[in-house]
């Protein structure tokens, strides 16, 4: 059985004409060399019944072979606080933190560290799984110390810890305190410890929180001992402090009395929208945080109160780190290209070629970004892209249950199983058990390539790149990160925008940009299914990275926490679009409204169709019945449906022009739809499930069609293209491109 062996990402996912883009390349042993070249993607699905897989080589100076090696990928997120003479002057030495471990019976764990092993100096306070809290001291000699408790700690329970070195004595005091009051506490404890010799607790090293420092690559330490959980309010101190002003520190300032005493003193309340740690203390001692830990999380104080951590910082002062979160792999770059100047829009691929190995490292040429070169543009979903990359939902038994079929394991999913230190999707949890809540596109995301067998984003999104060739069609191709950085002006150069399968995921730029063009002239075609439904949130200084909070409800795989549905990166509040007041509905005239994964069905042309408004989507079509084949399922109507609901927003003048039906029983009706769970909510019964294709006009002579369902693109490919989906979506294409307005 084949073996996938190379891999790879690049550090742009969309790029003008005359601009740059590098590739970076991982190799598993057996693959010595390969050969990379740039195509521009035609068609993915490989599949027997499907157009193939085809691409058209474009020339440039990336073609060629290069040597195959092994990149390392260093993940879990940790804080890097640089050596400085706030730590120059430690002889005694007082540890603080108040922390919340989510996994201290599977490792030992370090809480902050500053250690330099070959010399054998400095200090490091960790948690053990059978000893509970832990001191690690260098002599200074290459002999180092532990200390222990020997209480071991429970999961997921906020304790206060601490510990001292009086150098004068060398007495060493460890404390952990439940912060919770129970019956039988077990596990608060105290201990004293003496010395065999004294302790070196200075050293040049570097300071790190959430993590021991094992070595440096590539520029910065490299975690180790990583925590799994939360840290708040971290305390360095230069002597042995009593427990009331311990005690003390656990505010959001450093008591007058204490300063000349305290190296630092972390507020991670502070910049939570940034990768800045902030000391409190009179030295600055800041620090950067690695690989995207969870900011804006509650902490030891959250009162419930107040939901908002903008309007009680001091109550999110914890940080969530995690021995598994990744932003960016930070390999060396194989292999650049600049983009010539005379290239198309189009959807494109390094592709790398090794005897029987293959990977298609995927990208967007846009046109130049002063102008478009056609006038349809193609909107490719590269949020949703991120939000899906590296799922590991296709091969978990729950979802076998969903999709009411076996998992199909071929070689990416082993490749990923064999490399999880490439990341989670959106839709996984961290080793924690912590739902991921952020995802970034600096690695390799292995299911969005345009050959994947599970037909789903970019493979099923292939369908529509090869109808749109087929047709003959001139089209530009542009991204969601482009949208949300360059806004409705962006839109505004096209007569119509043309979404891909599953647009699931929008920020607020994005949202505003495509609601502004359909205000504004604009014409529309919403080619999918669950479309606009998840609110995301992109950070300038954080390029290629990505959060959401699945808060209230939704379909989901997981839920946020109580209280940290604002996301940290905006502030804004996380979750739906629908709990924002913004539904898909009156955006594009249907939402999500189901979904099921054994079989698709058709639609059936309903008595708005005979409109007179709608008569040009049917020009040459006689048939009652839509789509009933497709490569996805046997049908246009799968995966995930939407529907129309004056309820919802749909424009009051809106047609729906057909209406699917015949659904299974897995398709099963949404969270937000039910306020009960009840009997017979499946497709069978359920006359809810359904999805409707829905037409309206919009101001200034635009408009809006929306097909309501991800598998309609899947069925444009049929009877080579002669079929009354593609007939209908060229229809409306035609129609669209047309300049004469809408009245």
């Amino acid at each position: 059985m084949l073996e996938k062996k190379i891999a790879g990402y690049s550090d742009e996912i969309s790029v003008a004409p005359g601009e740059c883009i590098r590739f970076m390349v991982s190799c598993e042993p057996g693959v010595d060399r390969y050969r990379a070249d740039i195509v521009r993607l035609i068609s993915g699905d490989r599949q027997p019944e499907g157009p193939g897989y085809r691409d058209e080589f474009l020339p440039t100076s990336v073609s060629g072979e290069y040597p195959g090696r092994s990149q390392e990928t260093y993940c879990g997120s940790y804080a890097v606080v640089p050596d400085g003479p706030a730590f120059d002057a430690l002889s005694d030495l007082s540890l603080q933190a108040v922390i919340f471990p989510t996994l201290p019976a599977v490792r030992r764990a370090c809480i902050i560290s500053k250690m330099d092993i070959d010399a054998g100096c400095g200090f490091a306070l960790w948690t053990d799984p059978d000893n509970g809290l832990v001191l690690q001291l260098g002599d200074g000699e290459g002999g180092l110390a532990e200390f222990a408790l020997r209480q071991p700690l429970v999961a997921r329970e906020w304790y206060l810890v601490s510990a001292t070195y009086d150098s004068s004595s060398g007495e060493v005091r460890l404390r952990q305190q439940l912060l919770d009051s129970y019956a039988r506490d077990t596990s608060s404890g105290e201990a004293s410890h003496g010395t065999d010799r004294p302790a070196v607790v200075a050293c040049d090293a570097p300071l790190l929180i959430a993590a021991a420092s094992r070595e440096e690559a590539r520029g910065k330490p490299v975690g180790e001992m990583i925590f799994n959980g939360r840290i708040e309010r971290p305390v360095v101190a230069s002597r042995v402090l009593e427990r009331s002003e311990m005690e003390s520190l656990r505010s959001d300032a450093v008591p007058r009395g204490l300063r000349t005493d305290i190296c630092a003193a972390w507020d991670f309340s502070r910049a939570m929208e940034t990768d800045d740690i902030i000391d409190i203390s009179p030295n600055r001692a800041h620090g950067r945080l690695i690989n995207l830990p969870i900011r804006a999380v509650r902490g030891s104080t959250w009162t419930g109160a107040e939901l908002d951590f903008n309007h009680a910082p001091d109550q999110y002062a914890a940080i969530h780190f995690l021995d598994d979160s990744l932003y960016d792999c930070e390999w060396d770059a194989d292999f650049e290209l600049e983009v010539p100047a005379d290239t198309p829009s189009g959807l494109y691929a390094a592709r790398l070629t090794a005897g029987d190995q293959e990977d298609h490292i995927t990208f967007v040429v846009r046109p130049p970004r002063d102008r478009a070169t056609a006038s349809l543009a193609l909107l490719i979903p590269t949020a949703s892209y991120m939000a899906y990359g590296n799922s590991r939902g296709g091969i978990e038994f729950g979802n076998e249950l969903l999709s009411n079929h076996l998992a199909v394991i071929g070689p990416e999913e082993r490749y990923l199983n064999r490399h999880p230190e490439y990341g989670n999707s959106m839709y996984d949890n961290h080793n924690d058990g912590t739902g991921v809540c952020y995802s970034s596109r600096l690695r390799p995301l292995i299911n969005i390539r345009p050959t994947h067998h599970w037909l789903w984003q970019l493979s099923a999104d292939m369908h529509l790149v090869e109808w749109l060739e087929a047709q003959g069609i001139a089209f530009d191709v542009i991204t969601d990160e482009d949208m949300h950085q360059d806004g409705v002006s962006l839109l505004e150069r096209y007569s119509c925008v043309m979404t891909c399968s599953h647009p699931e995921y929008y920020s607020t730029n994005m949202w505003d940009a495509v609601h502004a063009f359909t205000q504004r002239g604009g014409r529309l075609m919403y080619m999918g299914g669950n479309g606009f439904y998840w609110r995301v949130a992109y950070r300038d200084d954080k390029p290629g990275a990505m959060e959401m909070r699945r808060t209230e409800d939704g379909s989901r795989s997981w839920a946020s926490e109580p209280g940290e549905y604002f996301m940290a990166f905006t502030g804004e509040y996380g979750g739906l679009w629908w709990r924002a007041g913004r539904t898909p509905q009156s955006l594009v005239g249907n939402g999500f409204i189901a979904q099921g994964f054994d079989h698709s069905s058709y639609f059936r042309r309903t008595a708005d169709s005979h409109d007179p408004r709608a008569e040009f989507i049917f020009d040459g079509i006689d048939d009652e019945i839509i789509g009933d084949f497709g490569l996805i399922g046997g049908g246009a109507a799968g995966l995930e449906l939407d529907s129309a609901s004056r309820g919802y927003g749909t424009p009051p003048h809106a047609l729906t022009v057909a209406t699917s039906e015949q659904h299974t029983d897995c398709y099963i009706r949404v969270n937000e739809d039910i306020g009960h769970m009840l009997l017979s909510i499946g497709g069978q019964d359920d006359p809810q499930v359904h999805a409707d294709v829905v037409f309206f006009e919009t101001p200034r002579g635009g408009a809006v069609f929306s097909t309501g369902s991800i598998g309609w693109s899947s069925a444009l490919f049929h009877n080579d293209h002669d079929n009354n989906v593609s007939r209908m979506t060229r229809n409306v294409l035609d129609r669209f491109l047309d300049p004469t307005p809408f009245e």
